[in-house]
């Protein structure tokens, strides 16, 4: 057992307790919640070398042994997921700093923050489904609060729907909790993994994985996505940006873990549906990117297009779709933030978020404006930038597993991404300059370093991808052998 697994989740949950009662102390809630988030991406660097030497890290609080306790485990994949979300959500906080009303600061803003990443940070970690399910509870109950912070009309209204919406599919997780636990006498994961595979996966349930992957998809925007550009145009930049590059990705954590450890006996059925789920997010995500004229709403559909590319790799259950996916979760994690953040400095500059009343800011803003053409190649896949790996394994995945029609698919994305996004850049940085700098509504001013550092990360990652890549071998080769999984968890226990 290893106890440092727990402090991603102790660090900021606590925190984020303590910083309640420093309301009034902007500065003092500003240092503690930099050094949280500091001292937890240094634990789950530190991690990531236990798990390359040693292999899965697991701990048995109050050391009951599995399945009666409560199990957290962390294997290569969900430790590189920790670590991407907590420096993300470092950057999204020192964008906040500059970017923030100082009246939004002292509404619980950091705790907020960190209780938000305390219920991302617990759902990579648990290895419990009741677990899960109490983590997506905590991220979202502080993420209904961050999309009203403000108290604007358009947030409560959008705050509202986003309420709604996932009140019903947390309603519905219960519901198949209660079934599948019925079922197997377990909740698990390692223990799930072993009964379902006793019992060869029946049609009920497959019928209760399908249940948990449309929970798991509305959490992702998968599909039933209507709730989602609302609910991540309407709050600050800061927020919307740590929307985009985290929220999303626990749905699809979620649905990666439950289909490579537990429900992976009927690959005809849930894996295919998994693919057709994928290739309709990615066509409706490219429309929608297409058709609008506002930066938010652009940039929000292509957090669906990315949501359903990723899910691809999955469909196809193959070492190079699986080793694809992770790669370009991981980049998509930085590539979302960098454009929301980018995006939401234009707005700040220009006071609107229309694209046809902006032009010309390249003329006063040459980094802002490169930068964001830096992120337009990566989400694009072109080389040799941090997305271009990722969209050769997975295309490589569904065309080697018989998925054609789904790499094709995929293949047309990356052109509607490209396209959508060079929309706003040719609006935005060329043409004629509108407003001179003197009559900008803002200045960048303290806001580059976090823009910089993820357009840097993103060049990074792709000119020094063979460094990476063995890690993201470890990690698909992990999901695709669920025993490695379950050794870990029972460490040599009889199991029950």
């Amino acid at each position: 057992m290893n106890n440092l697994v727990v402090l991603p989740i102790v660090i900021p949950l606590f925190t984020g307790m303590f910083l309640i009662m420093f309301k009034e102390r902007i500065f003092f809630q500003r240092l503690l919640a930099f050094l949280a988030l500091a001292g937890t991406s240094g634990v789950t660097y530190f991690l990531i070398y236990q798990i390359d030497h040693l292999g899965i890290q697991t701990l048995q609080m109050g050391s009951w042994p599995a399945p009666y306790g409560i199990t957290l485990a962390v294997d290569m994949f969900s430790a590189l997921l920790l670590l991407t979300g907590n420096i993300v959500a470092l950057l999204c906080l020192l964008f906040a700093f500059r970017s923030l009303d100082p009246q939004i600061e002292t509404t619980y803003f950091y705790p907020l923050f960190l209780f938000l990443i305390t219920g991302v940070n617990g759902s990579f970690i648990t290895g419990d489904l009741f677990n899960l399910y109490v983590f997506f509870e905590v991220l979202l109950i502080a993420s209904y609060v961050l999309v009203s912070l403000g108290g604007k009309r358009r947030q409560l209204r959008e705050a509202m729907k986003y309420v709604v919406i996932n009140v019903i599919s947390s309603t519905l997780f219960l519901f198949a909790i209660a079934y599948l636990y019925s079922l197997t006498g377990t909740l698990n994961l390692a223990h799930l993994s072993v009964r379902v595979a006793e019992s060869g996966q029946d049609g009920f349930t497959t019928v209760l994985a399908l249940l948990l992957l449309l929970v798991f998809a509305i959490k992702a925007g998968l599909f039933l996505f209507f709730w989602l550009p609302g609910a991540y145009s309407a709050p600050p930049t800061a927020i919307a940006a740590l929307f985009a590059a985290l929220m999303t990705k626990v749905g699809i954590y979620a649905i990666f873990r439950m289909f490579t450890l537990v429900f992976y006996h009927q690959l005809s059925i849930t894996h295919l549906f998994i693919g057709i789920l994928a290739a309709v997010t990615m066509i409706l995500g490219g429309f929608g990117a297409s058709a609008f004229g506002e930066i938010k709403q652009i940039l929000t559909y292509n957090v669906i297009i990315g949501a359903g590319f990723i899910l691809a790799g999955l469909a196809t259950y193959t070492p190079e779709g699986l080793g694809g996916s992770v790669f370009y979760l991981i980049h998509d994690m930085i590539s979302k933030a960098l454009v929301f953040l980018i995006g939401g400095t234009i707005i700040h500059l220009t006071g609107t978020t229309k694209l046809k009343d902006m032009s010309g800011l390249i003329r006063s803003h040459p980094v802002l404006g490169w930068m964001f053409f830096l992120a337009i190649l990566a989400l694009a896949g072109i080389p040799p930038l941090s997305g271009f790996v990722g969209k050769v394994l997975v295309t490589e995945g569904t065309f080697s597993s018989g998925y054609y029609w789904l790499g094709a698919i995929g293949l047309a994305a990356s052109l509607m991404i490209l396209y959508s996004l060079l929309k706003i850049f040719m609006n935005a940085f060329w043409g004629e300059t509108v407003l001179s700098i003197e009559e900008e509504k803002g200045t960048t001013r303290g806001l580059m370093l976090p823009v910089v550092t993820l357009a840097a990360l993103t060049v990074v990652i792709g000119l020094f991808a063979g460094f990476f890549v063995p890690y993201i071998e470890q990690a698909a080769y992990g999901l695709l052998h669920p025993e490695l999984y379950i050794e870990a968890v029972f460490a040599g226990n009889p199991i029950p």
